[in-house]
């Protein structure tokens, strides 16, 4: 700008409404998630992408898109009660188109464990889904996350079980029922499996993730969520990718089409997982003589 230049106006963006009866930021008191990343054709990426999200392009790792599979189960504390929500989000880093030049250029191992801090590097989500009805239409509508109904079959390392056991989700389509409620699951969608037990897994800071969401209007919603712990990370190499996997059952369902034309062929390149730490242990009892 020339020293007798008028500054340039920006015109005030105003902040999505928050629909009734939600409010933000949701807490969650505990959280057990699964991820497994994919790198993948950035071609293929973009397209899927774009259906979706006209605005945002995918981010490169070495030539490589990348495609995040997470599984979630998550329980929330109300003032008149109290749930449990599984979920998985499918979705591509990508950031807003015209951004890059503000994005440093990091690997993927940098990306997982938060070197860019600019934030710009997201998830846009493509598949989100839910068991729970509050939980869809909330992020139906305050996050423009393209959500619909699963149900789920889920084991994982436990405390109250081996931590050795390995991660298998099944994911099962289901729909919306009559009265509001998911129906019971029906076919099976596709599988998440991880034997993490033995691999050397790093702490890792990368919270808060960017999400991004497109609404009805083609507007680009942009939120942060973040988790007040480390994950785990546990990068994956030719022979120790064949411990992860995700299986595709119904290549006919939109979502078994897109995971199968982006991830079909692929070693996942790595897994991150978080499970929350307890905080009351019921311990065995005795006899009084």
């Amino acid at each position: 700008m020339t020293e007798n230049a008028a500054p340039r106006s920006v015109t005030p963006v105003p902040l999505p409404p928050i629909a009734e009866p939600f409010g933000l930021p949701f807490y969650c008191g505990a959280l057990h998630s699964l991820g497994v990343d994919y790198l993948v054709d950035k071609a293929s990426a973009a397209k899927v992408l774009g259906r979706l999200h006209p605005r945002l392009d995918p981010a490169e790792f070495d030539g490589r898109a990348c495609v995040s599979i997470n599984y979630m189960t998550f329980f929330a504390q109300y003032g008149d009660g109290s749930s449990i929500t599984e979920e998985v989000e499918i979705s591509i880093v990508a950031y807003p188109r015209g951004q890059g030049h503000r994005i440093a250029t990091v690997s993927y191992p940098e990306y997982v464990s938060g070197v860019d801090q600019s934030k710009l590097l997201g998830i846009g989500r493509i598949h989100v889904l839910c068991d729970n009805t509050v939980a869809i239409e909330a992020g139906t509508k305050l996050f423009a996350e393209p959500k619909r109904p699963a149900r789920f079959t889920a084991n994982m390392p436990s405390l109250n079980g081996s931590h050795t056991d390995p991660w298998r989700i099944r994911v099962l389509d289901a729909d919306l029922a009559d009265d509001g409620t998911v129906t019971p699951g029906g076919e099976l969608l596709f599988t998440i499996y991880a034997r993490l037990a033995g691999l050397v897994g790093a702490p890792v800071n990368n919270t808060p993730v960017t999400g991004y969401g497109t609404d009805p209007e083609g507007r680009l919603l942009s939120s942060r969520l973040s988790v007040y712990h480390p994950f785990q990370f546990y990068p994956l190499n030719p022979e120790t990718a064949k411990l992860v996997s995700v299986h595709v059952a119904d290549r006919g369902s939109p979502v078994g089409e897109d995971l199968a034309m982006l991830i079909d062929g692929l070693d996942p390149a790595g897994a991150w997982t978080y499970q929350s730490p307890p905080v009351l242990a019921h311990n065995r009892p005795y006899y009084l003589p």
